[in-house]
């Protein structure tokens, strides 16, 4: 299986990007990181990567449940 791992930041899906987008407010709201649309330069790695972090866990809790029929 070949990587296509080009450190790009984009959606595989393009049309789900405005609702990725939407999502990642909504997780850095929930959790306390002063996320704005734009540049967030002043934010540390730490703090992106909680809301990234948050993400992917949220993503797959609802994948496995859908998966097990929930």
């Amino acid at each position: 299986m070949a990587s296509n791992n080009s450190g790009s930041n984009r959606a595989e899906v393009p049309q789900a990007k405005e609702a990725l987008s939407r999502f990642k407010m909504e997780i850095a709201n929930e959790i306390g990181v002063p996320l704005k649309n734009g540049y967030n330069g002043e934010l540390t790695s730490k703090q992106n990567g909680s809301v990234g972090g948050e993400m992917v866990k949220r993503m797959i809790r609802q994948q496995e449940q859908q998966m097990s029929g929930q």
